[in-house]
């Protein structure tokens, strides 16, 4: 006798967990004071955490001498580069900020919110108060109308293109990303090109984003190419990716960096002009760089189930468009987490290079130190305290953006 299934009920989803929410007195009560080991473990390292607040703030609002910050905050942002050409900087930071507000917009349009992020002004707030908070300590520090007038001027601009690329039409929303990536190439050669100044004299804390985005933009697709190439079935192929990761991860970064300053330029024809110092650093954190990012998508790469492979293959899918198209996009977001990991290092990495006399911002930080009206005076913690206050908030704005990508992602979670 036939079955007909019309008549079937569905299967009723699984309730969610009913969330519990106690009063703060019992919610301190349970988590912090019971049993009772754990109430010991409270009150010590509650008391650590309350004297090292205190030494910190009180550090930072009373007894931090702030005024060579102050007087050498120029040379924190760019160090020796000339005053006379600072408006390429700014036109340049004018140009991404317009196209990263319009992408940021056009991205927001049909955007569905995940679960429990709030609302749009509430999402602003808690993707950039890092950024916000690094801009709100340069305005107070420099204490300049026309400073202060021109991040403001910055800040204008972003939300106004923010407002403009949610009017972009969905069918152009890529256009959008194009533009952005056209942005950041323009914002160089606004300070390179048309009589410029070479980031070979760039410095502070410009040099370090141009070696920090260069090096991340380069040695991720070198990266993946080297993860590739290591389970290719080319033998040769294969044994060189091998060699080169195997040989560079056995080498100190530091050990990288005087090489590259030191040897390249006997590995380059007589004819042929030696790059300048920054250069060579930069080739020496890509190469460094890229040999963890290759192990790091390898292992994505380890990820991605066999049979989903060979089922690409069934459908007639050429190798190419099988690692494009089914293998890449799963491995790559399997590795996020520890992706953006490798970047953040390669963004604190890049204060090594004060080692071969590149004033990159940790370089100024010592620097600034030893100006006549400075000198002895066990200023340090002040410039090495700001200096880590601007790596922190790179760092903390990465980690916060992998973790929203994650969460939109479901990686971790499907």
């Amino acid at each position: 006798m036939a079955i007909s299934t019309d008549a079937l009920e569905p299967v009723p989803l699984p309730e969610p967990p009913v969330a519990r929410r106690l009063p703060p007195r019992e919610w301190i009560k349970e988590n912090l004071l019971a049993p009772w080991h754990n109430a010991v473990m409270t009150v010590v390292f509650g008391g650590v955490v309350l004297y090292v607040g205190f030494r910190v703030l009180r550090f930072v609002f009373v007894t931090g001498r702030w005024e060579v910050v102050r007087v050498n905050l120029t040379n924190f942002m760019v160090a020796f580069y000339p005053r006379t050409q600072l408006w390429r900087v700014w036109v340049a930071v004018f140009v991404i900020v317009l196209a990263f507000g319009f992408r940021l917009g056009a991205a927001s349009i049909g955007r569905i919110p995940v679960e429990g992020e709030g609302p749009a002004w509430r999402r602003a707030l808690a993707r950039g108060w890092p950024l916000a908070l690094f801009i709100v300590v340069i305005a107070v520090l420099s204490g300049s109308g026309r400073t202060i007038g021109l991040i403001a001027g910055v800040a204008a601009a972003g939300v106004a293109a923010y407002r403009l690329g949610m009017l972009l039409p969905a069918r152009h929303r890529r256009w959008a990303t194009i533009g952005t990536l056209a942005a950041l190439v323009a914002g160089f050669e606004v300070i390179v090109g048309f009589g410029g100044v070479g980031f070979g004299s760039w410095g502070g804390l410009l040099l370090t984003l141009f070696l920090a985005v260069a090096g991340i933009a380069l040695s991720f697709p070198l990266g993946v190419l080297l993860a590739l190439g290591r389970r290719s079935n080319l033998p040769v192929v294969r044994a060189i990716c091998v060699a080169y990761i195997e040989v560079i991860r056995g080498v100190p970064l530091i050990a990288l960096i005087f090489m590259g300053t030191f040897a390249i330029g006997f590995l380059l024809p007589s004819n042929v002009r030696t790059p300048d110092v920054v250069t060579r650093a930069l080739i020496a954190l890509i190469a460094f760089t890229a040999a963890y990012v290759a192990e790091i998508v390898r292992g994505g790469l380890q990820s991605v189930p066999r049979g989903q492979i060979e089922a690409a293959k069934a459908v007639g899918l050429s190798p190419v468009k099988v690692t494009r198209l089914i293998v890449l996009p799963q491995a790559l977001r399997a590795v996020i987490p520890a992706l953006v990991g490798q970047f953040i290092s390669l963004f604190k990495d890049t204060s090594l290079i004060a080692v071969i006399g590149i004033t990159e911002l940790l370089g100024v930080a010592r620097v600034v130190t030893k100006q006549p009206d400075f000198l002895a005076q066990g200023l340090e913690a002040e410039t090495l305290v700001f200096a880590s206050f601007i790596y922190w908030t790179g760092a903390y704005w990465m980690s916060r953006e992998s973790r929203r990508l994650e969460r939109r992602l479901g990686v971790g979670e499907r």
